[in-house]
């Protein structure tokens, strides 16, 4: 900086922002921090940070601090030197996202309040009312992040006890991908104000709907979102509810595909088939329906508030004659009529016959290599 009047705030919200002034080299930091150089840099990376030149003098008394709580976990024994980065990694995607979407809130908040002319001469003002509304609004935000955390760690605790200790990282889960149709073709008519309204509202009532229902969402993607549930019949409940909730003419319909099996854990992420067979019902499931593999059609056995059907088996990759069924929600029989309500029984008879788990289900075989 060259100095001025203006550049005074703009320091000011740098040091708000980074927790002190800007003091130490990357160098400097290892050094303090009793950690190797190459070691920092990789972690710096892995926290999604571009590398800087080993002469700028970039970090602060927190980067030093962070680090210094970074060697307590390792001697801990909590993280070695094999996990250390992959963790930097699922802590830094999680936040830069969190922070986008602060940064863009602050953003829209202090616009209402810029001067619509651009005049140069109350930039320093603007500035400063920056400063002071991240100066009362850090505090707050900080802190309920660090509750929401808490409550997840909570709504975990389970997982800690010596009953439950063997199903850290691989559990049976079912796992559901639900997909806007045509979303690539429709967003490229649609100008970024709209675009972002839609992406918003289809995160918000997903996560709205597999919250409700015990689940958890994994991750989302623009056009679709990726969540497990502990409980198979409510994964088919939200799985349903999705693309009635969501349809509407303006909006690209939903579909929605859903597995269950033994699934890895590992760093907020899923891993598994069962996660690829998901997909893969997804992609071949029409606009609106809800599409899931056998063993999760099995776990709705009885349960006479859905209906399942197997459709013709297809070829996906990595399955051959994949055999998906199809889920909805059972009609009463007074509106189906007497003679389509003993159709609808036989057809469910014969699902269950099919899905009996002591019969020997026909295999679908291990996927092949892709």
């Amino acid at each position: 900086m060259t100095g001025g009047d203006a550049e005074e705030p703009e320091e000011l919200l740098e040091e708000l922002l980074l927790g002190g002034r800007r003091r130490y080299t990357r160098l400097d930091v290892a050094r303090l921090a009793g950690l190797p150089a190459e070691r920092t840099q990789r972690l710096w990376r892995a926290l999604g940070f571009a590398d800087v030149p080993d002469e700028a003098v970039v970090f602060t008394d927190a980067d030093v601090a962070a680090l210094g709580r970074l060697r307590e976990l390792i001697d801990s024994g909590f993280v070695d030197a094999t996990t250390e980065a992959s963790i930097a990694r699922a802590i830094g995607q999680s936040l830069s996202r969190l922070a986008d979407w602060q940064t863009d809130m602050l953003a829209a908040a202090l616009a209402g309040s810029a001067d619509p002319a651009g005049d140069p001469q109350t930039d320093a003002a603007g500035v400063g009312r920056v400063v002071d509304a991240t100066e009362r609004l850090l505090p707050v935000m900080r802190d309920l992040q660090h509750y929401v955390w808490r409550r997840h760690l909570a709504a975990n605790a389970g997982r800690l006890l010596p009953s439950h200790r063997q199903q850290v990282d691989r559990r049976d889960l079912a796992v559901g991908f639900a997909d806007l149709v045509g979303y690539t073709t429709r967003s490229r008519g649609m100008g970024g104000r709209e675009l972002g309204a839609m992406v918003e509202d289809f995160e918000g009532l997903a996560a709205d709907v597999i919250a409700r229902h015990r689940g958890r969402v994994v991750k989302t993607v623009g056009d679709g979102v990726l969540f497990t549930c502990a409980v198979p019949v409510d994964a088919v409940e939200i799985a349903l509810q999705l693309p009635e909730r969501w349809a509407a003419a303006d909006r690209p319909p939903l579909r929605v595909g859903a597995a269950y099996g033994r699934v890895l854990t590992r760093l907020g992420d899923v891993y598994s088939p069962v996660v690829n067979l998901a997909s893969r019902l997804t992609a071949v499931a029409r606009p609106s329906t809800v599409l899931v593999d056998e063993a999760l059609a099995r776990h709705l056995r009885g349960v006479r508030a859905y209906r399942v059907r197997p459709l013709s088996r297809v070829s996906v990759r990595g399955y051959d004659q994949l055999q998906p069924w199809l889920v909805r929600r059972a009609t009463p029989a007074d509106e189906e009529g007497a003679g389509m309500h003993a159709l609808e029984d036989l057809l469910d008879e014969i699902a269950d016959e099919v899905l009996d788990p002591t019969e020997a289900p026909a295999s679908e075989g291990p996927p092949p290599a892709s």
